[in-house]
């Protein structure tokens, strides 16, 4: 008889955009499905305690809590001290969504990299990751991670969708790769090729809860559970099974973030 495969983790979803309800409701058809596992970065601090609250009722979600490129221009003197001692606490395993957008440009770029810098730092300090936004910014991202003063910085490269120059890099640095719900997208072949160049111990599945729900998804509203497509994608593509990614992506999680 073949047993079921481990459970699997989702390594990045936003279910502080969902209502309460339906944060429960989620949560509970992911587990159904065989999702173990659930990280939720803030975008913002000001989700900090709505965050942190539901990590609090729920032992298998942990969060990242940081400031989202598109609200860099929030950050206020002081910010800096309040993060750090938020990081303390234990259902905090990474720092972020942290990065660059230089496709929106919500926030001016001097401010977005100057916010970003601070939040490496503040994750080095602490022995976290960051987890790491980047659109439309990858020569300004490469310069600002690679420097030789961060040396120590972990970080997970979320929904990665940068080129492959770029993802050999990252991974040339020991940096962990995001797959999400792209995978199965038909015109999505540059995040097929880059899947094909992320070692096994360097590759996350997520969602990006609400957002890119996979085939056969597509166009509704995306969900935790989902993150079973995703790793069944890659299982397909990798000539693998999905017990294996589920082992493999799980580990991946639990080395970078460490959660108790």
């Amino acid at each position: 008889m073949r047993s079921d495969p481990p459970p699997l983790i989702d390594s990045h979803c936003h279910l502080q955009s969902l209502e309460p309800e339906e944060r429960e409701a989620a949560l509970e058809e992911a587990r159904k499905r065989g999702v173990g596992g659930f990280l939720v970065p803030a975008t913002r601090l000001d989700e900090t305690e709505e965050v942190l609250d539901l990590c609090r009722r729920h032992a298998d979600v942990w969060c990242a809590l940081g400031v989202h490129p598109h609200d860099a221009d929030s950050w206020r003197p002081g910010d800096g001290r309040r993060l750090a001692a938020l990081l303390d606490e234990p259902d905090v395993v990474a720092v972020g969504e942290c990065g660059l957008d230089f496709h929106y440009d919500n926030s001016p770029r001097r401010t977005q990299l100057a916010v970003f810098r601070r939040q490496m730092e503040l994750a080095i300090e602490a022995d976290l990751p960051v987890v790491v936004h980047n659109r439309s910014s990858d020569e300004a991202m490469l310069e600002a991670v690679l420097r030789d003063d961060l040396a120590d910085l972990r970080a997970d490269f979320h929904s990665f969708a940068g080129s492959l120059e770029m993802a050999r890099a990252l991974i040339e640095r020991d940096f962990y790769l995001g797959v999400t719900g792209m995978v199965t997208f038909k015109k999505a072949d540059n995040i097929r090729q880059i899947l094909s160049e992320i070692p096994p111990d360097r590759l996350l599945v997520e969602t990006d809860t609400p957002y890119l729900a996979p085939v056969p998804h597509r166009g509704k509203p995306n969900r935790p559970a989902y993150v079973v497509e995703v790793a069944e994608k890659v299982a397909e593509l990798g000539g693998t099974s999905l017990a294996e990614v589920a082992v493999r992506t799980s580990d991946n999680f639990r080395r970078l973030f460490r959660p108790a």
